[in-house]
């Protein structure tokens, strides 16, 4: 498998270094991308579990989402 790139730009020298990510560097990368991946999800998990706690209790108030802005504002 080939790994990403790593670019290194010295601003004295102008010179900018392009290699290939080590097997280590290239995990690291990984394990993060997985990590922030399983975030987004647990967010969007939250974000729903919001959304359906907050539809059941206008529900159980009878009023609509308008209403509901109207009473808090």
């Amino acid at each position: 498998m080939i790994n990403n790139s790593i670019h290194i730009n010295n601003v004295e020298t102008n010179e900018i270094v392009v290699r290939e990510m080590t097997d280590e560097e290239q995990a690291l990368k990984d394990a993060e991308i997985a990590a922030f991946q399983v975030e987004i999800q647990a967010r969007k998990a939250k974000e729903q579990s919001d959304a359906t706690a907050k539809a059941a209790l206008l529900a159980q108030l009878g009023i609509t989402a308008e209403q509901a802005k109207l009473l808090l504002s």
